[in-house]
Parts: C-alpha cells; sequence; structure tokens
C-alpha cells in the first residue's frame, strides 16, 4: 500500500502541489489525470524521493526514501536519462547489478524482445530515437519487477505497436498483483482496465473516484475531466444525458 498524506510542494513562491493526499491500495491501478502544469510529474517525483517537501509518504507502512519502500518502488520517467556511451544491453545489465538481481537474463531477452530492441543490443544510448530510449527506458524500468510502479507519461513518443504492447503488459502486471500509478493528460490513452482515477489541476486534487463510481454516474471518464476542470458537462451538451437541474 502506498499511502500520501498532506504533500505540498513549493518551487520558491509556486506551489506545485497543494495539500495532496491519497492511496493506492495493493493491486490496483490507478490514473493520475491532469493538464499540463496540474502538479502529476511533481507528485510522482515526490513519491519516487527525488523532491523535498511537506507531509508524509509511505510505502507499506515505511518511509517512502527508506531502503525497504525503494525496493519495491519502481519508477519510469517521462523523458529517459541514458547514458550515451553505454549499449542498450549495458544500460540493462547497470539496472541488473544495482539492484542485486538474480537471474535475471531471461527477463532482460523478455523485456528487449517485447519491445522490439533485442536487434539494438550493441547501440549506445545517443543512438538510439527517440522512440526507442522511450522502450529502452520503459525496460529498465520493469526490469527489477516492483511491486508498486509509477508510470510518468509512459506513452508519450512510442509508436501504436509499443503502445498496444505496453498495454497489454500493463494488464499483465495488473493481474499479478502489482499496483500501478499511471499519470497522463491524454485521456484516450486511458482504455486500459483501471480501478481508480485521480484529476489534478493547479496542484490540487479535484476528483477521486472509483471506475465503478464513473461508470454508476453514467458519465464517461472524458466527461468528468471535462467537467472537473473546465466546469462543462459534456453530457448534456452533446446531447448524450440530461443536464444537472
Amino acid at each position: 500500500m502506498l499511502e500520501v498524506k498532506n504533500v505540498t510542494k513549493r518551487y520558491g513562491k509556486n506551489v506545485a502541489c497543494n495539500d495532496v493526499s491519497f492511496t493506492l491500495e495493493p493491486g490496483s491501478l490507478t490514473v493520475l489525470l491532469g493538464p499540463n502544469g496540474a502538479g502529476k510529474s511533481t507528485i510522482i517525483k515526490s513519491i519516487i524521493g527525488f523532491l523535498k517537501y511537506d507531509g508524509t509518504i509511505t510505502v507499506n507502512g515505511m518511509n517512502n526514501k527508506s531502503v525497504g519502500a525503494r525496493k519495491v518502488l519502481g519508477y519510469i520517467p517521462e523523458m529517459p536519462s541514458l547514458y550515451p556511451t553505454l549499449t542498450v544491453i549495458e544500460h540493462m545489465e547497470f539496472i541488473a547489478r544495482a539492484y542485486k538481481l538474480t537471474n535475471y537474463k531471461d527477463r532482460i531477452n523478455m523485456l528487449l524482445e517485447r519491445f522490439e530492441l533485442d536487434d539494438k543490443r550493441k547501440k549506445f544510448g545517443d543512438e538510439l530515437s527517440k522512440g526507442m530510449q522511450q522502450k529502452l527506458n520503459l525496460c529498465l524500468g520493469l526490469l527489477p519487477d516492483p511491486d508498486i510502479i509509477l508510470l510518468d507519461e509512459p506513452l508519450v513518443g512510442l509508436d501504436p505497436h509499443a503502445i498496444k504492447e505496453l498495454k497489454n503488459y500493463i494488464e499483465e502486471m495488473r493481474k499479478a498483483g502489482k499496483t500501478m500509478f499511471i499519470s497522463t493528460h491524454i485521456i484516450d490513452s486511458v482504455d486500459m482496465l483501471w480501478d481508480r482515477t485521480i484529476i489534478m489541476q493547479n496542484g490540487q486534487i479535484k476528483a477521486n473516484v472509483t471506475r465503478a463510481e464513473v461508470d454508476q454516474s453514467g458519465k464517461s471518464l472524458e466527461d468528468l475531466f471535462f467537467e472537473v476542470t473546465e466546469g462543462i458537462d459534456k453530457s448534456s451538451v452533446s446531447g448524450e444525458g440530461e443536464p444537472e437541474a
């Protein structure tokens, strides 16, 4: 379980996240939605321990910056940060050794094959296209097989085949009981089976609802998003439902 309690992050006078609280239940898939600048990346970087903040974040009861928490937390950043002089396979070996993994060769092979990097093993980081860098970024984050996985805009830069493969892999991880937190500003990309959505705007949580609650409302996720962030009831505007009294 991951618990975020009253987290506030300031950059000077700018408040990027303001009193943010939520819980990720074990084995759940939570989608974090919000327009650009909503504070999504800030809260994810706070959870992974990259930023200082006010408030409390715990992972299975442990402080998120503790060694125990780091062993079960995985992070796939929005922008790949690769070593230009390491090859694809050397990147994978580096992560495997950093996490002190054992019997990891088959997992490396599986990930490189699934994300179409098997024939790029000897390519250096700076020789890869942006799309290939993002694929390697995914493989590096998934290699340790963490119990809780944070994905920040994971579909950006991927080709259609890679997007389909990642969504399939996300569903497999969900069925395996992994806890996933996926941040995106592209609503159309959220067509996988999610359990809860959190919508942020201006550094605050504007909605925190389950899929069942959204379905019972008779509105789509897109309807809810625009209603929350822009005050627009799309179902009534488009004629798909009766306007609220």
